[in-house]
């Protein structure tokens, strides 16, 4: 594999991580530390660790998609090339889990998932590869890490991180138990006084209300994503949309014009037009009203929500944008 550190303005530079020195017992002897709850039950190397997933064809998009918010860890074993490299998935999750968010881990068995692998090209396993905002962030690192190598390794990883002011945290793998009556999910109390506010036309309060739950909890997307759309409710009130789309159109470089009738866009449904003329803002600017006008856009996928199609067409429009 001839992967290349990833690095670019704006993301962590990981390139200096390495494969840490030996430490602990040799591959393929105890491991120290214990493997999750209900993995070696379940046959799953995810087990019941908080931040750490199984992966699939299904979810692996929803996976490197998370990793915008923070960096995903990906392991990929083989249960029957190399028996050994489900202990260390397995030893991942328990790492992953120690850091509170800071890091998802995506356990890959191959085995399962061939066509991930395929298309990773992946070379061998076990095979560790961070990922961050949808692409590698450090060079692949292969063979056998003990529990204690790979503590060594998400420690080098936080650093890095913290050192670049990287602060986003991963939500918990649990989902909300269903009503047992009509099999919706019961509405998170956490969220209450904003969706009040809303209704209310209190705009502002919502506003308040969703930044102090993200304040709280970075890795809150739910409140991530109703802070986004309450601030696009709030820059739009008393807005002429008329005025502004005039405005817009005589001034076709002018990021205040141009976000502003992004966001009358998305609020009239019209997302896809929002997000292509950002993607094109970002294309024709250069330093500051470039950076402004792209985190205006992922302000706007905040809103609309990273799971839905428009916002992945989205994300590939302005990677292919910046690059």
């Amino acid at each position: 594999m001839t992967q290349q550190p990833f690095s670019r303005p704006g993301a962590v530079d990981l390139s200096g991580l390495t494969r840490p020195s030996p430490a602990g017992p040799p591959a393929g002897g105890p491991r120290s530390g214990a493997a999750p709850t209900g993995a070696a039950e379940s046959g799953s190397a995810a087990g019941s660790a908080s931040y750490a997933l199984d992966v699939s064809e299904e979810n692996f998009q929803s996976l490197l998609d998370a990793s915008v918010t923070a960096p995903v860890v990906l392991v990929f074993y083989s249960p029957t090339r190399a028996p050994e490299s489900v202990g260390m998935a397995e030893d991942a999750a328990t790492a992953a889990g120690e850091y509170d968010g800071r890091f998802l881990a995506g356990l890959i068995d191959i085995d399962a998932s061939p066509t991930i692998a395929q298309a990773m090209q992946i070379p061998q396993v076990p095979l560790l590869l961070v990922i961050l905002d949808g692409r590698p962030a450090a060079q692949p690192i292969p063979g056998m890490l003990t529990l204690d190598e790979l503590r060594t390794l998400f420690n080098q990883l936080a650093q890095g991180l913290t050192a670049q002011g990287i602060t986003g945290r991963h939500q918990p793998l649990s989902a909300a138990v269903p009503d047992a009556e009509d099999g919706e999910a019961p509405v998170d109390p956490r969220y209450a006084a904003a969706q009040q506010a809303l209704e209310a036309d209190d705009i502002d309060g919502a506003v308040a209300e969703y930044q102090r739950l993200v304040d709280a909890n970075p890795a809150d997307v739910e409140a991530a994503a109703g802070l986004a759309m309450a601030k696009v409710l709030q820059r739009t009130q008393g807005v002429d949309d008329a005025a502004a789309r005039a405005a817009a159109e005589a001034a076709p470089d002018d990021v205040e014009a141009q976000t502003l009738v992004a966001d009358l866009d998305l609020l009239g449904g019209q997302v896809d037009d929002a997000f292509t003329r950002l993607v094109e803002l970002v294309r024709r600017t250069t330093g500051d009203e470039r950076n402004r006008s792209r985190e205006h856009l992922i302000g706007l996928f905040a809103a609309v929500g990273n799971d839905d199609p428009r916002v992945l067409r989205g994300r590939q429009a302005l990677a292919s944008a910046l690059f």
